[in-house]
């Protein structure tokens, strides 16, 4: 699995350099005096966000990062050279933070972002610093500062706009197949999904958005249950959350309930999202059933979509509706969740 979310290391600043005592002797220059260069800075641990990676992977081999220290400083007033900085290159939705304290240090969600983590200690004074016109001859120098280091936690939260939730199963990983190029592993047996998959969905040549497979939940996932709480940290960043309910595994209702309270227990601000309420596999439904299904009533949505990623039914006005509450979202404008979807029209064809 190349898929990696998490990660601790130990990242180090350089050192200061030291600042020297040192006289200028030159011929015909009597009492040349103090002359000490001061120490070169250390150098800086700097977070930077590169899109071209989408995974924490690289730290899973390489959990120690050191920057260079300051060199000494010269004769002749010189200051030593700088260290080297070193640069953690991470993903478009990592957050750093201090291990110990949670403290969070930076989150770089911009492609291209980059925050100073750790500074460098600042370089000694040489003794031409501290020349005076009393202590003309001063024959003392500072040792450079030590840089600062930590351990830090990273964690990626992917940036898309719109999450899909539901129960291993559910139909998600088919529905973005669907609708967008990406290749998730689907199958017919639970947590066939392992890894959150993204996807760009286009509705025309200025419309687009990015669909994140959220690997499945279930009862308890906020507490452990599951996958846990391993991948619920990626529905934080998204506009807007489409529950994918599967009619053959809970009432629909009821498994509406359960994702509900288990975000809600991982991040109560997850109730503020907008969301879209889906009745999946409707090519498995008579007609009577949809019919039932789509009068179904949600708390804080309404009524549901019946939709198949197999046949696409009601599939290009679920993107139309995502696109609605995301350019509402953009605005500002509008309750915090879209409004009520309208009644499904019932499939003509009769299931046998």
């Amino acid at each position: 699995m190349n898929f990696v979310d998490l990660v601790r290391i130990h990242a180090k600043a350089g050192d200061g350099g030291r600042g020297i005592v040192s006289f200028r002797r030159e011929k015909y220059v009597p009492k040349g005096g103090p002359d000490g260069g001061d120490g070169g800075r250390g150098g800086d641990v700097i977070a930077i966000a590169d899109p071209h990676l989408n995974t924490l992977l690289n730290f899973r081999y390489k959990r120690h990062f050191t920057a260079g220290n300051g060199a000494p400083g010269g004769t002749n007033r010189r200051s030593g050279k700088s260290g080297r900085s070193v640069f953690l290159r991470v993903p478009p939705g990592t957050v750093i933070r201090d291990a110990e304290s949670g403290d969070v240090l930076a989150d770089l969600t911009t492609a291209g972002n980059h925050v100073v983590v750790l500074r460098g200690g600042r370089g000694g004074r040489g003794n031409a610093a501290f020349a005076t016109p009393t202590n003309r001859t001063p024959r003392v120098a500072e040792n450079g500062q030590a840089g600062e280091q930590r351990w830090l936690e990273l964690e990626l939260k992917l940036l898309a706009d719109v999450g899909l939730v539901g129960f291993p199963n559910a139909g998600k990983s088919t529905l973005i197949a669907t609708i967008s190029a990406a290749k998730p592993k689907i199958a017919d047996y639970p947590f066939t999904t392992l890894i959150p998959n993204l996807g760009m969905v286009r509705l025309d040549g200025e419309r687009s958005f990015v669909v994140a497979d959220i690997p499945g939940l279930i009862e308890g996932a906020s507490r452990g249950k599951g996958l846990g709480t391993d991948f619920l940290r990626h529905i934080e960043r998204t506009r807007v959350l489409v529950f994918l309910l599967d009619p053959h595994v809970l009432p629909p209702q009821e498994a509406y309930a359960i994702l509900d309270g288990e975000l809600i227990s991982h991040n109560p601000a997850l109730a503020d999202k907008r969301r879209i309420v889906c009745i999946s596999k409707a090519d498995t439904l008579d007609s009577e059933q949809r019919s039932a299904l789509s009068q179904l009533d949600f708390p804080r949505y309404g009524k549901p979509l019946v939709i198949s990623s197999v046949t696409r039914e009601n599939i290009d006005q679920l993107l139309e509706i995502i696109w609605c509450a995301l350019d509402t979202d953009r605005n500002g404008t509008g309750d915090a969740v879209p409004p009520p979807v309208p009644e499904t029209v019932e499939d003509e064809k009769t299931t046998t």
